[in-house]
Formats: structure tokens, C-alpha cells, sequence
């Protein structure tokens, strides 16, 4: 399975940010939406990603304000990406490594989406899922043997 048939399934909404846009604003965006990261764009081209996890460290060091601050100062400058044709496999692999939580997913330099860990366990599960059901299928119909019928190389003696 590739990213690609992650992306398939997921769909294309996409939420991103500037640098210059104030962290209260980035964190109200993700609560609104239910989501978890945004990805930060400048000039077109991807430049960070915010997550949960920067909004939480930036209010612990700031005794439970947000502030003036703004995503340029806190965000991830150098996420971790993948490819439409990046295998799930090695996906988990690199998240797993690098504790990330979303992937951004970019061709050729153009930003296709991203995919979260769960996006990738669900996807991993409805696979495994879909094979077990596909072996059950292949067992309950398989063909019984004519017990009539010696078995090859029995009659040889």
C-alpha cells in the first residue's frame, strides 16, 4: 500500500497557515476543525508545520497564554515528508522513528496533502482486514477432494 491510496481515502482538505499568522489564531483554526496540525506555506512552497504539540510546549513556557506569538517562532522548520508513492511500511517506519504525528506528502515539490498516524493505522487495519476476509473466502470455498480418487503417487509401489 502507498500513500497515495491514503490520500484517496482520506480526501483533499486541506488546512495551512502563513509563518506571520499569531499562534492563538492557528490553535482557534485547529479547535474549529478538529484537527491536529496545520501546514505552514510561504510563497507557495512549504515551509513548517505546527502541530499540537508546539501550541502545548509554547503554553508551558508561556504560563498559559499564547500570546502575540506567531507560528514562524514555534513551528517545525524541517518536518519530516513522504511521496504519493512512499510505501506505508517505511511511513510507519519514519513516524515511528521521528515521533511524528502528520507527514506532509509532496510531489514534486507541490503539497498533495498529509496524513496523520491514525490515517496510516486505519488504513493498515482496513487492509489487514481486507486480506483476512479474503482468506476466509479462499478456505470456506475450498474444493474437497474427491475421496474416491487415490491420491497422486499412492498407487506407486
Amino acid at each position: 500500500m502507498k500513500v497515495s491510496d491514503i490520500l484517496k481515502l482520506k480526501g483533499n482538505t486541506l488546512f495551512s497557515v502563513t509563518p506571520d499568522t499569531p499562534l492563538a489564531e492557528a490553535a482557534a483554526t485547529m479547535a474549529n476543525h478538529d484537527i491536529g496540525s496545520l501546514v505552514v506555506m510561504e510563497f507557495g512552497e512549504l515551509v513548517g508545520m505546527l502541530t499540537f504539540r508546539e501550541i502545548i510546549l509554547t503554553l508551558r513556557e508561556n504560563g498559559g497564554a499564547l500570546g502575540t506569538t506567531l507560528i514562524r517562532k514555534v513551528m517545525d522548520d524541517h518536518p519530516l515528508i513522504c511521496t504519493p508513492e512512499t510505501d506505508v511500511n517505511e511511513v510507519r517506519r519514519m513516524m515511528l522513528e521521528r515521533h511524528a504525528r502528520y507527514l506532509p506528502v509532496l510531489e514534486k515539490n507541490v503539497l498533495m496533502g498529509v496524513i496523520s498516524f491514525y490515517d496510516v493505522a486505519k488504513a493498515v487495519v482496513e487492509e489487514q482486514g481486507f486480506e483476512n476476509r479474503m482468506l476466509k473466502a479462499y478456505i470456506r470455498d475450498w474444493p474437497e477432494e474427491d475421496a474416491a480418487q487415490p491420491a497422486p503417487n499412492a498407487a506407486a509401489g
